[in-house]
This record gives C-alpha cells, sequence and structure tokens, in this order.
C-alpha cells in the first residue's frame, strides 16, 4: 500500500483521527492488516472494548463508492441478510470522516466500526462452507430486491476490469515468477476464460452486486453465525465470483472440489442454482486465480504478496491445465 515511512504516518494519522469519535481517553490505535487499507485495532484499556479504525488507501475507491459501500452492508445487516460491522458516525453525524497529515501528500477517508468477535473459518471444514454458501445466497436475494441508493458507485468486476485491458488489480502478465512459458500457458487459459464467460452471459439471475472477496480472512464464525467483513471490494460481478473466492489463495489445494460442492449445497437451500451454472464454478475460480497473480504482482509490498509470491504463480500451472482439459472452448 504505502512505503514504510508513509505507514508510520498513516499510523500517527490514526491515532490523530480518533478523536473525531466519542470514544473514551486514552484509546489507542494498534495496526493489525495493510492490504488495500490500513486497519487498526482501537483498544480502550479502561474497559477492554474495541474497534476497528480502517484508514482507505489514497486514489482506490472515491467517498462516494465508500458511502455506497456502506449503505449496502448496513442493509444487510438492518435486513437480517447477512451480519456485517456496524459503522459508527462521528462527532458531526458522518460515517466517513476525511484526515490529513503533514507527512502524506493527500488526506485520507476513515471509517470506525464496531468490533465483531469471532475467528476465521477452516479451510478443510465442509460444514462452514455450507454456512458460507447459505450466507452468499441470502445476500445475493437481498440484492435482488434491494433499491439502490441514488448515485451509487462500485467498481465493475468483469472480465475487462479483471484480466483484460482495464484491470483493476494491474495486469496478470506482470505476476510474479512470469516466464515465457507461463505467460503462454496462462494467455491461453485467459482466453478461455474469456469465450466462457461470454457464453455464460450476464443475466440479472447470475451478475449483479456482489462482496468480491468472500475469502476465509474476510468472515468469522462465531458458535453458529457467519459474519461478513471488509467490503472494500464490493462490486458488480458475477454471483458465482463470491463462491470462486471462498477458496482464495489455496485454489490448488486437493480438498477444494469438496468444500466448492459444500457451497454449493448450502447456497441451494437458499437459493436455486442450476447444474448448469454450478458446473461453470471452475472458470470463476480460475478467474480469482488469475487475478490473485496480478494482485500479487501489483501488490509486490504486502505481506500477504510477500508470502505467496512466486510460489503462488507457479502452483498456477497445474490448475490451468487441469482447466484447460475439463472446460471446453
Amino acid at each position: 500500500m504505502t512505503p514504510p515511512d508513509d505507514l508510520n504516518a498513516v499510523t500517527a494519522l490514526a491515532q490523530a483521527a480518533l478523536g473525531l469519535w466519542d470514544l473514551p481517553t486514552g484509546v489507542s490505535a494498534t495496526l493489525i492488516n495493510v492490504s488495500e487499507n490500513a486497519t487498526f485495532r482501537i483498544d480502550d484499556p479502561s474497559s477492554g472494548h474495541r474497534w476497528a479504525l480502517r484508514v482507505h488507501r489514497e486514489g482506490y475507491h472515491s467517498r462516494g463508492a465508500i458511502a455506497s459501500e456502506l449503505a449496502w452492508a448496513m442493509a444487510l445487516r438492518a435486513s437480517g441478510a447477512a451480519i456485517t460491522p456496524n459503522a459508527l458516525p462521528g462527532r458531526d453525524g458522518g460515517l466517513i470522516q476525511t484526515v490529513a497529515h503533514a507527512r502524506l501528500p493527500r488526506p485520507r477517508n476513515v471509517v470506525l466500526f464496531e468490533w465483531e468477535t469471532g475467528h476465521e473459518p477452516p479451510e478443510s471444514d465442509t460444514g462452514g462452507f455450507a454456512m458460507l454458501g447459505e450466507t452468499a445466497a441470502r445476500m445475493h436475494e437481498h440484492v435482488l430486491h434491494w433499491q439502490q441508493p441514488a448515485a451509487f458507485e462500485r467498481h465493475t468486476w468483469d472480465f475487462a476490469t479483471s484480466l483484460g485491458d482495464r484491470p483493476h488489480w494491474g495486469f496478470w502478465r506482470d505476476g510474479m515468477g512470469m516466464t515465457p512459458g507461463i505467460e503462454a500457458l496462462f494467455a491461453e487459459t485467459v482466453t478461455r476464460i474469456e469465450r466462457r464467460l461470454a457464453q455464460f452471459g450476464t443475466g440479472p439471475a447470475r451478475f449483479g452486486l456482489v462482496h468480491g472477496d468472500m475469502r476465509l480472512a474476510n468472515l468469522l464464525v462465531d458458535n453458529s453465525q457467519v459474519k461478513v467483513i471488509d467490503f472494500d471490494d464490493c462490486g458488480f460481478s458475477w454471483f458465482l465470483y463470491d463462491c470462486a473466492t471462498t477458496v482464495s489463495f489455496f485454489e490448488h489445494k486437493p480438498d477444494v472440489p469438496r468444500l466448492l460442492a459444500a457451497w454449493v449445497e448450502g447456497y441451494r437451500r437458499v437459493r436455486p442454482l442450476s447444474a448448469a451454472d454450478a458446473a461453470e464454478i471452475p472458470t470463476f475460480v480460475m478467474l480469482r486465480r488469475l487475478l490473485l497473480v496480478a494482485w500479487i504482482g501489483s501488490h509486490s509490498e504486502t505481506d500477504l504478496a510477500k508470502s505467496m509470491g512466486v510460489q503462488y504463480t507457479q502452483e498456477s500451472v497445474a490448475l490451468c491445465h487441469t482447466y484447460l482439459r475439463q472446460m471446453a472452448a
């Protein structure tokens, strides 16, 4: 997201921003995650109460787009379709605060959320993946009936903005560890994905507002409840893209088909999913995999990208070969 010196400045900005909310005196900000944005845990040592503060990356989302994200997340929570973090208004009543720091070139947008308890679901839990499928289906059903606010603004995650000529996360060809052989294989796979997505289409039953990043790190299991956090990448895409994102960064592992089948089983408890649609899930998994190759290449400074790196690109080779064998042109 930012060089280390700027990250220190972002941390100082986060601490200074706390005065914009009606928080107890003596609260402190601790950096817990850096990806597109910087997320801080806010602790009140006197009561043990916690909050989550998100400092938005410069230039990724407009203020209107952030407001749109919060509107959908809060509508989901209010309707009971999904448990989402509750954004808290500042002293001036606004959910989005803008804060400047002398060492940063421009002010940053900042949002404070109530802290949500729970733990990340394990990779191997089919029961958990069925719960994730149910949750996604409820969210998609909500989208089909929800009246979006005026001037609703979110990214579109279609082929062009994922693996095509207008990518939000950079070009897949710039992934780490790319060789001529890997590039040629990925190019063939991308062409196959493009053709199949064109055939699949973007009808309203298949394409709409999605979370866009329902990987396990963005889900919390709290007893029998699944909570969905981090709507920063929500936007317009295929509903089945939410299925593919649940196996982000471990798409190559042998348990994945079993986990995705459990997701489908859970989804069908809430919303119909035809056999033809379910059969296209490998295309969305492959789309997501190569999109993450691009993300790692364009976010090489983040801890997550460093931990995946060249190996992630190399492990994508076998997935491409399998996909090309299984999914006809």
